[in-house]
């Protein structure tokens, strides 16, 4: 019995020390499709020495794993969320750390004409009057909820089986729309990073409102005092760091950057 008692008293240490070199980070399913996490994390090892646990979720969800204590941070999109997550004390503060745009992808013919758009909320207006296949992503993320807003601006009545929700993130969002030859609205690196993207193209992108900021928050430590509150202070440091801004900036795909550097002080 003692010999039994030991072991798993040796298996718990063992797997809170490992569990103490891990951070546990919630981020957009747009930052992951992005593949930028596949540039960041090795560098972040190497230089912190520590490993970063990504759990991939919409805006909604990420801001909820934080006020459950589930994450030690999240990086998330959604700026009134993240004030509303922080004003209830649920995160220390916000950061930003760097911003892209979001863009209307849809078929090549563009049915609707929203090349010609004058405005983002015109593109989604032209898009109802033309009752045009339009796939949401459903799913109360960053990318969903800055789509509602715009749709709440241009007006439109949004019903009828021309509009459907996916109800999943980015990426199989824009394969349902792919597979349905639909208008959809994503991230503009979510899409330079999609494989399939069959007769869909770039369409609308440029209005001043369509601006992506991404923001990194830490989880109150004072709330939850099991997170990893010195860690995701860290890792804070880290993405703002030179180094970061070098990884960020200089992440291309075919050429075309996918994010710009843009963090403040804390």
């Amino acid at each position: 019995m003692r010999r039994l008692l030991g072991t798993l008293l040796a298996t718990l240490l063992i797997a809170s020390a490992s569990s103490a070199e891990t951070l546990r980070m919630a981020v957009t399913t747009s930052f992951y499709n992005s593949g930028l996490s596949e540039i960041l994390l090795p560098e972040i090892k190497s230089d912190l020495g520590f490993d970063i646990q990504l759990i991939v979720v919409g805006t909604g969800q990420a801001l909820r794993l934080g006020e459950a204590g589930d994450v030690d941070a999240i990086l998330v999109h959604s700026r009134a969320a993240e004030d509303q997550f922080i004003s209830a004390g649920y995160g220390t503060h916000r950061r930003e750390i760097m911003y892209n745009d979001f863009v209307f992808i849809g078929p090549s013919g563009d049915p609707a004409g929203i090349r010609q758009a004058s405005s983002a909320a015109d593109a989604l207006r032209a898009i109802a009057n033309a009752t045009a296949p339009f796939i949401s992503r459903g799913d109360d993320s960053g990318t969903h909820i800055k789509e509602q807003n715009l749709w709440s601006q241009s007006g439109a009545t949004v019903e009828g089986d021309w509009y459907r929700a996916a109800g999943a993130g980015m990426g199989t969002t824009l394969n349902v729309a792919s597979g349905m030859n639909a208008y959809v609205f994503s991230d503009r690196a979510s899409w330079l990073n999609f494989g399939n993207k069959g007769t869909l193209e770039l369409l609308y992108a440029g209005d001043p409102s369509l601006f992506n900021q991404y923001a990194y928050i830490p989880v109150n430590p004072a709330r939850w005092p099991h997170v990893q509150g010195d860690m995701a202070l860290t890792l804070e440091g880290w993405l703002a760091s030179e180094k970061a801004a070098a990884l960020i900036n200089g992440y291309t795909i075919n050429g075309e950057h996918l994010f710009t550097f843009n963090a403040t002080q804390p």
